[in-house]
């Protein structure tokens, strides 16, 4: 199995950007279609972009245009460039397979991005 460990995130203004890097153990990384999700407070965990083992690329409407999913398969590591934050970005990000229904097992703990209106 996959263990998965996410970091970079952090209180940021309105307006500015982060960017979320994903972890990932084991050689299997690279054939995996992964997807970022994002638990705000008072609701259910949600995918807000997704790359297959190739590189496409889909997004949650709400992140259109403003988050950019990456990955590096050398360094077994994902990545969410966050542009143009705004305060309804904020809760906890987490990586995961892509997966619909979204996965039951394999969460890190996450990482805290919180934008101050």
């Amino acid at each position: 199995q996959v263990q998965l460990v996410e970091s970079g995130g952090g209180l940021v203004q309105a307006g500015g950007s982060l960017r979320l890097s994903c972890a990932a153990s084991g050689s299997i990384f690279r054939l995996l279609a992964m997807g970022w999700y994002r638990q705000a407070p008072g609701k259910q965990r949600e995918m807000v972009a997704g790359i297959t083992s190739g590189g496409n690329r889909n997004y949650a409407d709400s992140v259109k245009g403003r988050f950019t999913i990456s990955r590096d398969n050398a360094k077994n590591t994902m990545y969410l460039q966050m542009n143009s934050l705004k305060a309804e970005d904020t809760g906890v990000y987490y990586c995961n397979r892509m997966l619909t229904p979204i996965p039951i097992t394999g969460w890190g703990q996450g990482t805290q991005v919180t934008v101050s209106s």
